[in-house]
């Protein structure tokens, strides 16, 4: 009788198991032995249905790993490099490993932050245009003589050109030449930043006019092109042939355009190449 009293004890005392306890309470009796079950030494294991098997919804709760915090970094710095990238190399030969890599940052980062390769690309060149242009901007919206800030604008240019802190060329002109036929988001962008330019190179002339240093004669829009598009040839030149006095030649020319215009008067003195520019 004692006998059979442990044996009904121990097929029917309660155990621990990770599955059966994972279980609905409606269940769990499926797993435990039936009264006037035969006693096995394997009685202490859980046998599992095969229902709950085949059942995909059936998993076992774990506590969730914990995740890797993303990597803090100054988004000013990343997108400046971002664009020394794009300007050294093209938007198309700069892969997402180049910008990743540049950029000291992690892939999930880019992508979290300034979106796709293209969208990064954009907010670049606006970049460019709030800090690498700016300066020349500044120069030929200078107060005063509007031939002395043309001046300054070229004199700027072919200094930038030369930096070799900096890629060769301009990411506008580059992005230009590269992508008007292929990116109409990059040619519009492209396109309004050489409006801009022109706007402002418009301004300086109607400043020099006012100055009496342009012959009312001069058609200012055509001039203001004609500098806009000397200014983009300026860059590609500077690209190919970064050589200062090919690139001051060019320049003296084409301030000669705007001074030899202003005074056409015989027998005026030539100016030198260090003059003009």
């Amino acid at each position: 009788m004692r006998r059979a009293r442990a044996e009904h004890a121990q097929v029917s005392a309660p155990f621990n198991d990770p599955i059966s306890d994972s279980l609905p309470v409606a269940n769990r009796d499926q797993l435990k032995p039936g009264r006037g079950a035969a006693p096995s030494s394997h009685a202490h294991r859980a046998v599992i249905p095969a229902e709950f098997i085949l059942d995909r919804s059936f998993k076992i709760d774990y506590p969730p790993a914990a995740m890797p915090r993303p990597k803090e970094f100054d988004r000013e710095d990343a997108l400046d490099r971002a664009m020394g990238a794009f300007w050294s190399k093209g938007y198309a030969a700069t892969s997402v490993e180049d910008l990743v890599a540049q950029m000291g940052i992690q892939r999930g980062s880019l992508y979290g932050t300034f979106g796709d390769k293209r969208t990064l690309f954009l907010t670049a060149l606006d970049r460019y245009q709030r800090v690498v242009a700016r300066e020349l901007f500044e120069a030929l919206e200078t107060p005063g003589s509007g031939i002395e800030a043309i001046r300054r604008f070229f004199r700027l240019r072919v200094e930038g050109s030369l930096d070799r802190r900096r890629p060769h060329g301009c990411l506008v002109t580059n992005s230009m030449v590269e992508l008007s036929r292929s990116d109409h988001r990059a040619a519009a962008k492209v396109g309004d930043s050489l409006a801009k330019l022109e706007a402002a190179f418009l301004r300086a002339l109607e400043r020099a006019r006012a100055g009496g240093e342009l012959a009312a004669t001069q058609d200012l829009r055509a001039l203001a092109r004609f500098l806009t598009s000397s200014a983009q040839g300026l860059s590609v030149m500077a690209k190919v042939v970064p050589d200062r006095k090919v690139l001051e030649d060019v320049v003296a020319v084409v301030l000669a355009v705007l001074v030899e215009g202003a005074w056409p008067r015989k027998g005026r003195r030539k100016r030198t190449r260090k003059e003009a520019i």
